[in-house]
């Protein structure tokens, strides 16, 4: 009877620590499948700008001085790559600056209800080229629309990339702009963003 005993003991110590090698290797195995490289934004090179045309004067411009972002590369299938970038409304710098208060109101981006706008890549394959384009979420004021967004990217070397990218999107989609704002006679309806990203790998 103790050496049946002594067995079961023996038998399921072996099992136990089958079980825990399973489980080491499991984990070994997922950590290898979803392997990948995260690269961190350098807000101290990078620059957000956004530029809208207006009839018969200077185009308003702005440049975000409060950005946040990162890139996660899956160096394995090269097909689950993503990116997210936001800013906060509120820092932005503007050629027209006794206009700021107008554009940081409820009438234009209600900074104070919406202080965030988010570009979001969402999942997308990249293999090393020098230019894609993609359909990107551009979040602003609680409403998203997808648009298409042109990239450029430049290695300048192992652990620092450039990305320089631009899409456009109706200002008025978003409600920047109501009321009288509204029109698109004088201030026109299509909005740009500009980045010139650094990106150091993390």
């Amino acid at each position: 009877m103790r050496k049946l005993i002594f067995l079961h003991v023996v038998i399921l110590k072996k099992i136990n620590a089958l079980l825990a090698l399973i489980a080491t290797s499991s984990l070994f195995f997922a950590s290898s499948i979803y392997a990948g490289e995260k690269w961190g934004v350098d807000k101290e090179l990078s620059t957000i700008s956004f530029e809208l045309p207006v009839l018969f004067a200077k185009n308003v411009r702005g440049t975000f001085k409060n950005i946040e972002g990162f890139i996660e590369i899956d160096l394995d299938k090269k097909k689950n790559n993503k990116a997210i970038f936001s800013v906060v409304i509120n820092s932005i710098d503007m050629n027209y600056a006794k206009y700021r208060d107008l554009l940081l109101s409820d009438i234009f981006f209600d900074a104070k209800q919406f202080p965030i706008a988010v570009v979001d890549t969402k999942k997308f394959s990249y293999q090393n080229e020098k230019k894609i384009t993609l359909d990107v979420e551009v979040t602003i004021k609680d409403k998203s629309e997808i648009v298409p967004l042109t990239i450029l990217v430049k290695r300048l070397g192992e652990e620092l990339v450039q990305i320089e990218t631009e899409l456009s999107f109706s200002r008025t989609f978003f409600n920047i702009g109501t009321g009288k704002w509204s029109n698109t006679t004088i201030l026109k309806d299509k909005a740009t963003i500009k980045t010139n990203l650094f990106l150091f790998k993390e």
